[in-house]
This record gives C-alpha cells, sequence and structure tokens, in this order.
C-alpha cells in the first residue's frame, strides 16, 4: 500500500535529519525549504546548501525517495510583515508571525500540489513552543482545506539525534534562528554575559 504523501516545511538540515527519521516509515515525505525569515542571501544559501546535502545522504543511505523543494529567497516579505515588532522578545508577536507565513506558504503549496497532509519540523527545537505551532497549523488547516499532522518532535529524542546527525552528515549547523531581529537579541545576550574585569 502507498504510502500517504506529505508537505513537510524544513526549516533547516539538522532539524530535518531529527524528524525526517520519525516520519519515514509512514510518509512519503517531500521537504519544502520557504524561510524568508533568514537575514542574508549569504546565509539562505548555506542552509539551503546543507538541506540538499541532508537529502542527498539520506536517500543514499536508506535507500529512500525524499523530494525536497526550495523556495527561492525573498527577504523582503518576512521584513513587511513583521514591522512594527522587531522589538519583540524571542518567542513573541514576531515569531507567532515568522511561523504562521511560514506554515501558511506550506497549507498553500500543498493544496496548489497534491499534498493532503503538511507539517513542519519546527516544534523539534527545544527554542519553539509546540502548542504554538500545532495552533497555528490547525487553522491554516481549516483555511487551505488540508490536512495538518500536529507534531511535538522533541520527543523520542528528536533535538538529540539532530545534533547527532548533524555530525554523522557533517552538516552546518547554524548559531541563530535566522532574522537579524533574533541575531541581535542573541548578539546582546552573549556581550552581557561575557567576563568583565575591573581596571
Amino acid at each position: 500500500m502507498p504510502k500517504t504523501k506529505l508537505l513537510l516545511h524544513a526549516c533547516c538540515a539538522p532539524c530535518s535529519s531529527g524528524v525526517v527519521p520519525q516520519l519515514i516509515d509512514t510518509w512519503d515525505i517531500t521537504l519544502l525549504f520557504y524561510n524568508p525569515n533568514i537575514n542574508t542571501e549569504e546565509e539562505f544559501n548555506r542552509r539551503a546548501k546543507a538541506m540538499e546535502l541532508y537529502v542527498k545522504k539520506f536517500n543514499k543511505e536508506f535507500k529512500s525517495d525524499i523530494k525536497l523543494v526550495i523556495i527561492p529567497y525573498e527577504h523582503d516579505k518576512f521584513i513587511i510583515g513583521a514591522r512594527g515588532q522587531e522589538t519583540e522578545p524571542e518567542g513573541g508577536k514576531r515569531c507567532d508571525y515568522c511561523i504562521a507565513m511560514r506554515l501558511g506558504f506550506t497549507a498553500e503549496y500543498a493544496k496548489d500540489n497534491g499534498y493532503n497532509t503538511f507539517a513542519s519540523t519546527l516544534s523539534v527545537s527545544p527554542h519553539k513552543n509546540y502548542k504554538t505551532i500545532n495552533n497555528i497549523g490547525e487553522i491554516l488547516s481549516e483555511k487551505y482545506s488540508v490536512n495538518y499532522l500536529p507534531s511535538n518532535f522533541k520527543k523520542n529524542n528528536g533535538f538529540l539525534n539532530s545534533i547527532r546527525n548533524s555530525t554523522k552528515y557533517g552538516l552546518y549547523r547554524q548559531g541563530y534562528c535566522g532574522c537579524e531581529y533574533a541575531l541581535a537579541i542573541q548578539q546582546q545576550k552573549s556581550a552581557f554575559d561575557l567576563p568583565t574585569t575591573n581596571g
């Protein structure tokens, strides 16, 4: 019996490597790399190449047929939508908008291209609230009349396996989520945590 097609939004190769093994036995997976939140085209391309490397190595190792769709870089769309939310804390309204933007595109792409179910790798991250992701996914499921696969991919050692598989496959593992606002917050925290000397 053929597997059901799943369109899986992929935020990055490391997270994908922690999620795909949890789904491969049940679903016919297409990974969709749609991430306009990434702050520079150089960084976008670096992450996209890591996605290509992961899919190539995984398919070869497990004789599978995971497909990959990379949507071209369009950071302006994220910037316009995030206007007024630049100073939001991580996990705040800007992040909710970012998740909804990416999952909304995924749901619409699924509907237009013959996938009856969509999901996202985002919930594998310990920095992401899986309940928020699932709530957004369910709303979009109703809007686009496409099934959403609720998930908490942190379970079953998903995040730990993403770290292990990043090393195994030689994947680029980025140090921040993607947008310039998140990067600025991270850099500010790093500077604050630096040891200081007197005199």
